[in-house]
């Protein structure tokens, strides 16, 4: 990105955070449709999405002054459709915990998106939650389908390069994974954990994976899992 054009964004973010509407939007326009391909990826609906769009530019207007403009627009807008999407399912699902969870509005609205101590612990919680909840009951595609899109955030595009098949099928699996994990995912309070020692393992090399954001290594243990299903 050019000196000009870095200049010229961070002007229309100084005039945005003054309340100026048409700055905000023509911040916000190279992103809109990209933002919106996520919502609809997440929630399966046009219709939902143009919904979660809304609610993600009424987080941003509204979260706008807490964006020191240090960091990249695009991962925070993308953060806060992220979160609209999971309240939306939440919704959808009659409060049940979505497996997707990620800061919400007050913290995404954070200077480069930092989390607190407490909110990372919260959110690496309910992931651990989720893997177990997935390396129980899901089948390996759509286990595959789940890690890949949404701990790893992957395209359902690059989701497909990886497990070999189609963007379709890995939409197909990764719709049909939310709804089994948000159905068993356990409540917070009651702080499931695994049960058996073999899961637990299986759990925590996730989880270091994740910690550390080994992309291969989680793959590689993806691909493990379903070649241990096929044999």
């Amino acid at each position: 990105m050019s000196g000009h054009v870095v200049i010229h964004q961070q002007q229309l973010l100084h005039a945005a955070r003054n309340g100026d509407e048409a700055a905000f939007r023509r911040l916000i326009e190279p992103h809109r449709a990209e933002l919106h391909a996520r919502c609809q990826r997440m929630l399966g609906s046009s219709h939902d999405a143009d919904d979660a769009l809304q609610d993600t530019l009424l987080r941003a207007w509204r979260g706008l002054p807490g964006f020191d403009g240090r960091g990249s627009l695009r991962p925070w807008l993308h953060r806060i459709a992220r979160n609209a999407c999971i309240d939306a399912i939440k919704r959808r699902s009659n409060g049940a915990a979505p497996v997707a969870i990620g800061p919400d509005e007050a913290e995404v609205a954070e200077p480069d998106g930092v989390l607190s101590p407490a909110a990372r612990y919260e959110q690496r919680e309910t992931v651990e939650l989720a893997v177990a909840a997935a390396l129980q009951h899901l089948p390996a595609g759509q286990r595959a389908a789940l890690v890949l899109s949404d701990v790893l955030d992957f395209s359902a595009r690059e989701a497909a390069d990886v497990l070999e098949t189609t963007p379709t099928s890995v939409y197909s699996a990764l719709q049909r994974a939310r709804k089994g994990v948000v159905e068993r995912l356990p409540a917070r309070s009651e702080q499931a954990r695994p049960r058996s020692d073999r899961l637990k393992a299986s759990v925590d090399r996730y989880m270091r994976a994740i910690d550390s954001g080994d992309v291969d290594a989680i793959v590689s243990m993806l691909s493990e899992d379903a070649g241990r299903v096929a044999a």
